[in-house]
């Protein structure tokens, strides 16, 4: 079994064993089925820049930066690419379970939408269409759906589950009967809201508008992430929420950083932006006291670059040509260029050995300091050199390496470089904890679908 969805709109990504960018949710799917990730499970990824604009990737490289409009002028070739991607999996794999994106009934965007029922009806598959009890008016959103959609697709629609409810199944058996009655169509099962799992989320309105945390509600030790406005791969700190007895927050909103053990800066899609969002709001005072005082600062990926001397973009790559000031906690200068890194990394860090992975534009030159680690392996090459900065005196670090969280020995390095040596990270951590709720997922959703029917519609 393997997961496909024709196109994703997200700036966490990750990549695959070749070397190729892809999102991470069908990465974590993939994960989930025990396969190694491949771009034709998710052929076409769009990375928001800006409001209208996205970086466009097919099949795992950068095709261009495009708006809106201008990207459904390529329509006809990402279908095909898409087509093309899933017809590939089909061959290797006898069930291929496909997601789709948003809603399925946009009327304004139907005759551009390649995710939902045209891809669908390339592929011959009835379609479940999950409706979210939580957010209230369950059988507007199915009714609704069903009557938006031309009769062809809307005859698609094989059933329905009814996702993230609250309270006694058998008070909605009444709804249950009004749906099918009303659909004659089949509701396949009632999914209880279930939270006794963690798994990566795909994108980050999970951490949208985290509140302000007083110093005295912050307990310690603890860990600061500031939320800047283009932040990528926030799942990089999934690791650090399972270590008992320590507190991870995400930060927006400038405030004092001194009951930190650190504060990291993240990854970003929009390094010069973000970074200039960083002086306008006034963390960089902030970040930049907090440092000069001794605290212990992190950089990954475009919060390295943010970390530097400068940010050199000559050719616009992420907007006007030019130059952005940096918060100068590192001896290092970035400049912006083409093409764009994407490589799985085997590194070492004192006696540590981790695995992680790159997806950047641009290369950072290191002026002073001293590398932060020692790199050995990049998609599966053997090689000799080194990655990120560490200042002089040890405090503020920086790092391309996304995943690095994910190693338990990675962390404890980390952990005692910011002083926290008392926490103990056990066994059950990075994938071996993600797998275990992989499997909790799974008995839950097979413990509350008629999965007969569920399988008789592959069969």
């Amino acid at each position: 079994m393997a997961p496909f969805k024709a196109q994703n709109m997200s700036n966490n990504s990750g990549v695959t064993p070749e070397g190729l960018e892809m999102g991470r949710a069908q990465i974590v799917q993939a994960e989930a089925a025990r396969l190694a990730p491949n771009v034709d499970m998710n052929p076409i990824l769009l990375k928001p820049t800006t409001e209208i604009g996205s970086q466009v990737i097919l099949m795992g490289r950068v095709m261009n930066q495009s708006t809106a409009r201008e990207y459904h002028e390529h329509k006809f070739q990402l279908e095909k690419a898409a087509q093309s991607a899933l017809s590939r999996l089909l061959t290797k794999h006898e069930v291929v379970v496909m997601e789709g994106a948003g809603s399925c009934a946009e009327v304004n965007l139907m005759k551009n939408d390649i995710v939902n029922l045209r891809m669908a009806e390339y592929a011959d598959a009835p379609v479940i269409l999950a409706a979210d009890i939580h957010r209230g008016g369950v059988f507007a959103q199915i009714i609704g759906t069903l009557e938006c959609l031309p009769p062809e697709q809307s005859k698609r629609i094989a059933g329905f589950i009814i996702n993230r409810f609250r309270g006694d199944i058998s008070l909605f058996e009444d709804g249950v009967n009004w749906i099918e009655s009303r659909t004659r169509k089949p509701v396949f099962g009632i999914l209880p809201w279930f939270s006794d799992f963690r798994i990566e989320a795909e994108d980050s309105v999970v951490i949208e508008k985290p509140i302000q945390v007083p110093d005295y509600a912050i307990q310690t030790p603890a860990i600061a992430v500031i939320r800047i406005p283009h932040i990528s791969n926030f799942t990089d700190f999934d690791p650090l929420f399972r270590i008992d007895g320590l507190h991870t927050y995400f930060l927006e909103s400038p405030q004092s950083l001194d009951p930190f053990s650190a504060v990291i800066l993240p990854g970003s899609k929009s390094s010069r932006w973000d970074l200039e969002w960083l002086f306008e709001t006034g963390w960089s005072d902030r970040i930049c006291s907090y440092s000069n005082d001794g605290g212990h600062m992190l950089g990954i990926c475009g919060g390295y670059q943010m970390m530097g001397i400068a940010i050199h973009d000559p050719d616009g790559i992420e907007g006007s040509p030019g130059t952005t000031r940096g918060l100068n906690l590192l001896p290092v200068e970035t400049r912006l260029i083409a093409p764009k890194t994407t490589r799985r990394t085997i590194f070492s860090w004192e006696s540590a050995r981790g695995t992680g992975y790159e997806i950047h534009m641009g290369k950072t030159i290191r002026k002073g300091g001293t590398s932060l680690f020692q790199v050995h392996k990049t998609d599966g090459t053997s090689i000799t050199c080194e990655d990120g900065c560490i200042s002089e005196d040890g405090t503020n670090m920086g790092t391309y390496i996304h995943g690095l969280f994910d190693q338990s020995e990675i962390t404890k390095v980390w952990l005692k470089r910011i002083g926290i040596q008392s926490l103990k990270i056990n066994s059950f951590y990075g994938l071996t904890a993600r797998d275990a709720d992989y499997d909790k997922l799974a008995r839950h959703f097979e413990t509350h679908m008629d999965m007969e029917k569920i399988l008789q519609l592959i069969e």
